[in-house]
């Protein structure tokens, strides 16, 4: 162990400048010189503008630390896009989809045997809404807990310390904070000359609740929402055509995971036209009819479909908000600004999540807001967005944290690889499931690891481990010579890690 943690001090030195140059994100530090409000005020400490993920973690972690709290949320039930029409209700019916393909293709071959198995749809949609449902009023009872003040209706500035509420009753009320956090994430990108109806041209929130199983179905955009959706739905029965206007899927994903990942979509049926782009839409008739062509121009083609999913990204959501009348600034993506505390260029106004710039993760949301109040209560807050997971919730799941391997390429420092397939992993041969490996990208003077990528089962599990790791500058050997219990898929990072600054044991 000796020599682990000499590694962990030399990585901790000389190679700090590859972690840290991305978690500034601009200038002036500056404390807010606005004071707290007392018991019996009716001005607030802390205003939340949005009860998404990020909005929703802020007021309560606000409450807690003692400062008067009120969150107003538009749509009227709390968790934002991600618990109402994203992250969770996705989850349910991949899951569910999931649950209906093993009966229908894995079971057997594990000696369970019937004579018919069929998809219930509504139920199915039914056990989505449930979930739903219930984690929107957990919410709700988190707020009553922490003494939350929470408003429901859309939200305006009048002023840097004052939002006015159209209430979803009708009514009209202004809130006064001393400090008001915009956090009303992001909405879908909408593509020119393709209009989202939510009926024969979905977003993903309609995607989420289609009343029949489409016969054909047309994906416009190869990353992770478009994946996971189309999953769903080619689970069902659709037959499925990703279309991406880039060469690659999920462009962000280490090269070597997304050629293994997009191998193991095109085996479940998948079907990817990439470097193409969509120039027109007919939805004169009972198909969709898609004319694509090559991104760089070319030959055109049609595509018919029974439902086109549009999946082309999202944008920060401040329609509306009096941003300009107040004079926050924003960039040309039209993401707020704001300092490593932050703080807009507007006093007392700050911004989180999906309208700043960064990822558009929901925990990156709620580390943001948590952090963001720190600052406001005069604490300490911090994120390192170099360690934040992103994971694509596919089977098998993709996950990753830290840097690829062409990142790394390019940064200059020489650098170690070591991977471990998933077929030399006991618990993955056992239970017959053993699609994909474990990548880990080391720095090779210091062994400190750099990057980890999992292609696997519940990936989107095993990689908190190398989160935790990182976060901690861990060297591959570190990894290595920690115990992981067997069987589990964990031991592939463990193999993994020693196939970094060594040789593995069991390939």
């Amino acid at each position: 162990m000796a020599m682990a943690s000499l590694a962990r001090r030399k990585a901790l030195s000389v190679s700090d400048f590859l972690y840290r140059g991305g978690a500034v994100r601009c200038s002036a530090l500056g404390l807010s010189s606005r004071g707290f409000a007392s018991s019996g005020s009716e001005e607030n400490d802390v205003v939340v503008i949005g009860g998404g993920p990020g909005g929703y973690v802020a007021a309560i972690k606000a409450a807690q630390l003692g400062l008067k709290t009120t969150c107003i949320e538009k749509r009227g039930a709390l968790g934002g896009t991600c618990l109402n029409v994203g992250c969770i209700p996705s989850k349910a019916l991949l899951h569910s989809t999931h649950m209906y393909h093993e009966a229908k293709h894995s079971f057997p071959s594990h000696g369970v045997k019937f004579t018919d198995v069929e998809v219930d749809l509504s139920a199915m949609m039914a056990q989505k809404d449930k979930a739903v449902s219930n984690l929107t009023r957990g919410i709700e009872g988190l707020f009553k807990k922490n003494k939350v003040n929470y408003v429901k209706g859309f939200g305006k500035f009048v002023s840097p310390s004052e939002i006015s509420v159209d209430t979803i009753e009708g009514g009209s009320t202004v809130i006064k904070g001393k400090n008001i956090i915009i956090a009303t994430g992001s909405d879908v990108k909408s593509l020119p000359g393709v209009a989202i109806d939510e009926k024969k041209i979905v977003s993903s929130t309609g995607a989420l609740s289609l009343a029949e199983i489409p016969k054909k179905l047309v994906v416009i955009g190869a990353g992770y929402i478009g994946l996971e959706m189309g999953s769903v739905w080619l689970r069902l029965g659709s037959e499925l055509t990703v279309v991406e206007f880039g060469p690659n899927i999920v462009p962000s994903m280490d090269f070597e995971i997304r050629k293994q990942f997009q191998r193991s979509l095109e085996k479940q049926g998948m079907k990817f036209m990439l470097s193409t782009k969509v120039v027109a839409v007919d939805t004169s008739g009972d198909e969709v009819k898609l004319t694509v062509e090559p991104s760089s121009g070319g030959e055109q083609s049609i595509l018919g479909a029974d439902v086109v999913l549009v999946s082309a990204g999202r944008v920060p959501y401040t329609a509306g908000l009096g941003l300009d009348e107040i004079g926050v600034e924003m960039d040309k993506a039209g993401r707020v600004l704001v300092n490593e505390r932050f703080t807009t260029n507007v006093p007392g106004v700050y911004a989180i999540g999906d309208v700043i710039p960064g990822p558009m993760l929901a925990h990156k949301a709620e580390e943001d807001g948590v952090a963001c109040v720190e600052f406001i209560a005069g604490k300490h807050g911090h994120v390192d967005y170099d360690f934040v997971p992103g994971v694509v919730y596919t089977h098998p799941e993709v996950a990753s944290v830290g840097k690829t391997e062409d990142q790394v390429k390019a940064s200059g420092v020489e650098y170690r690889v070591g991977k471990f397939p998933l077929l030399a992993n006991s618990r993955a041969k056992a239970i017959d499931d053993a699609e994909g490996l474990v990548k880990i990208i080391a720095e090779k003077e210091t062994d400190r690891v750099l990057g980890v990528h999992i292609m696997s089962p519940n990936a989107g599990e095993l990689i908190h481990e190398p989160a935790l790791a990182m976060q901690y500058g861990a060297s591959s050997e570190d990894i290595a010579r920690t115990c992981h219990a067997h069987p589990t898929m964990s031991e592939a990072v463990k193999e993994a890690a020693m196939a970094t600054y060594d040789k593995p044991i069991h390939i």
